[in-house]
C-alpha cells in the first residue's frame, strides 16, 4: 500500500465510524439523554453478578484507560513503530498528540451531549462528569489502535496475536464502565465510535499531508511489508569513494 492507499483507507474509516457516531450522538441528544435500546438490560446484569472479586479485578483494568498508563503505552507505539533512533521521538510526538487532542475533542462532545450517568447508588467506582462518550472507552481505542497500528508497521513475529491482544485491552476497558454501572452501554459504545474515527483522521492527515521525511524518517518497514532503505542508502554514500570516475581497482596486469 501506498501512501495514497493508506490515506484513503484510513480516511474511509474514519468517515464510516464519525459517521455512525454522529447518528448515535443524534438520537442520545434527542432522548434527552434517558437509557437506548438495550442499555438498561445491559446496566441490570451486572448488578445482580458483581463478586468482589470481579469488582476488584473490574476496578484494576478499568483504571489503565485513563491517566498516565494510555500516554506511557502511546510512547510505546511510537517507539515500535519507528526503526531509526532520529524518526522515534517524531513517532512519539506524533502519537501523544493523536491521543492528547482525541481526549480534548471528547471532552468537548461531552460537553454538549450533556447526558447523565446511570443512577449514583448503583456505581461500584468513582466517575464524574458527563456520560456520552464514554472517556475511558474514547482514550482505551485510540491508545489500542495506535499500538494495532505500530504493530502493522513494524511487523513483528506474532503481530497478529499483539494486535488481538490490544484490541481485547481497548474493549475490555470499555465494557468495565458498563459492568461498574457509571455508564450506559451506549456511553461505551460512542467512545468506541469517535476514538476509532479520530485516529483514523489523524492517520489519514498523516499519510497524505506530511513530507516524505517525515514518512521516511522512520527508517523501519512500510506498510507493504518492505523495509525503508533511507539510512542504509545514506550509510553506504558515505563510505563510497570520493572520486566519482573510479568504478572500482585495477587488476594487476
Amino acid at each position: 500500500m501506498n501512501r495514497r492507499d493508506v490515506a484513503d483507507l484510513a480516511g474511509c474509516t474514519a468517515l464510516g465510524a464519525l459517521t455512525a457516531f454522529g447518528l448515535l450522538a443524534l438520537v442520545v441528544v434527542g432522548g434527552d439523554g434517558a437509557a437506548l435500546f438495550t442499555d438498561e438490560d445491559l446496566h441490570a446484569w451486572p448488578l445482580a453478578h458483581r463478586p468482589a472479586v470481579a469488582v476488584a479485578l473490574a476496578r484494576g483494568l478499568t483504571a489503565t484507560g485513563t491517566g498516565v498508563v494510555p500516554y506511557v503505552l502511546a510512547v510505546l507505539a511510537g517507539l515500535v513503530a519507528a526503526r531509526a533512533v532520529r524518526g522515534r521521538l517524531l513517532a512519539v510526538g506524533l502519537c501523544v498528540a493523536f491521543l492528547g487532542t482525541g481526549q480534548a475533542a471528547r471532552y468537548g462532545v461531552m460537553w454538549l451531549a450533556a447526558r447523565p450517568r446511570p443512577p449514583r447508588a448503583e456505581w461500584a467506582t468513582h466517575a464524574s462528569g458527563w456520560a456520552f462518550p464514554s472517556g475511558h472507552a474514547t482514550t482505551a481505542a485510540l491508545t489500542a489502535g495506535l499500538l494495532v497500528v505500530a504493530v502493522l508497521v513494524r511487523g513483528p513475529r506474532g503481530k497478529a496475536m499483539l494486535a488481538l491482544a490490544a484490541c481485547c485491552w481497548g474493549a475490555l476497558v470499555g465494557l468495565t464502565r458498563v459492568y461498574l454501572g457509571v455508564h450506559w452501554f451506549t456511553d461505551v459504545l460512542g467512545g468506541w465510535l469517535f476514538g476509532i474515527g479520530w485516529l483514523g483522521l489523524c492517520l489519514a492527515a498523516v499519510a497524505r499531508w506530511a513530507p516524505e521525511q517525515v514518512i521516511a524518517g522512520s527508517g523501519g518497514t512500510t506498510v507493504d511489508g518492505t523495509t525503508d532503505r533511507t539510512d542504509t542508502t545514506e550509510e553506504v554514500a558515505e563510505h563510497a569513494p570520493q572520486d566519482p570516475g573510479r568504478r572500482g581497482r585495477s587488476r594487476p596486469a
